[in-house]
């Protein structure tokens, strides 16, 4: 399944090739030779998140800075808009799309909240039409992927298996709506309700869909060897979160290694985006520059 799911997303990215002016340009005996090593770039907005709220930092702003220090992509989380929950104008998000080309940069990555794991089965089918509204906005921002959560389980007098069970049919109503506007839902493992790696792996087994799939969050798995966690993740990963932690059993944080990362991803087949966020204390932008840096270095 894992490897179905990500053969999937990698014809997506070569179809327009194979099916358009890829074919008129190729020469009859031509060979065509695939570079392995197709990673991508990019800035998880929430690393902005105080900058972003109080007005002292814009989208354009934060897109100026990812091609500044060599970023190839963009990550946009919705509840920076101001009009979020609620969708903005479509004036708003052509602006950011055509500022995105001005600055060669991929719009690659949108995300919203969601609680799935809540008892109030009101405030869930909320959740699944924001979900849907914005999968609508990320296929016009030209977005392939779009992270979801699964919340924090407030108790409701069910075991974990139900709750499981439960959460289980609501991404599957929501893969539906990722394949109704070409965008593929996103889990990120954010623990909250899913800490480890082989919990992660059943939800995506059991959801079984190719527009449902993983943001391999770094920072978020808990474990007294936390990169066996991520490397167990790995094979079905379809997207990149990579932060200044890494989290232990009782989920103190301590420094990622971040070459110990690199070479984790190197061992895979992984062809897709790379995204660096941080949390901590300090001047955002040189952090970022650093981790950029020494993932690069260590890759």
């Amino acid at each position: 399944m894992k490897k179905t799911r990500r053969k999937f997303i990698q014809n997506l990215a070569v179809a327009p090739f194979l099916l358009g002016a890829g074919n008129i340009l190729a020469l009859p005996n031509e060979k065509i030779v695939s570079k392995k090593n197709r990673l991508q770039y990019s800035i998880n907005a929430y690393s902005f998140n105080t900058m972003l709220r109080s007005g002292e930092m814009t989208y354009f702003e934060m897109m100026e800075f990812c091609a500044e220090i060599g970023m190839d992509a963009i990550d946009l989380t919705g509840y920076y808009f101001s009009s979020y929950p609620e969708v903005p104008p479509n004036d708003e998000l052509f602006g950011l799309k055509r500022k995105a080309l001005e600055l060669g940069l991929n719009i690659a990555w949108t995300g919203v909240r969601n609680n799935f794991v809540t008892p109030d089965i009101n405030s869930r089918n909320t959740d699944k039409q924001v979900i849907k509204n914005w999968l609508e906005v990320s296929s016009k921002l030209g977005a392939t992927i779009m992270r979801v959560f699964t919340g924090r389980n407030k108790s409701s007098g069910l075991t974990k298996e139900e709750i499981k069970e439960r959460l289980v049919n609501d991404f599957k109503i929501c893969a539906k709506y990722g394949e109704e506007y070409g965008v593929i839902v996103g889990l990120q493992n954010h623990d909250e309700f899913l800490f480890s790696a082989d919990e992660i792996i059943d939800i995506l087994k059991r959801v079984n869909s190719e527009w449902f799939g993983l943001i391999l969050d770094c920072g978020s798995l808990p474990s007294n060897d936390p990169y066996k966690e991520i490397e167990k993740l790995a094979p079905y990963a379809n997207y990149w979160f990579i932060k200044e932690h890494v989290k232990t059993k009782d989920s103190s944080k301590v420094p990622a290694d971040i070459a110990k990362i690199a070479s984790i991803i190197k061992k895979t087949d992984y062809k897709g985006y790379i995204s660096f966020e941080s949390l901590s204390e300090g001047d955002h932008k040189e952090i970022i520059k650093k981790m950029f840096t020494t993932f690069k270095n260590a890759y």
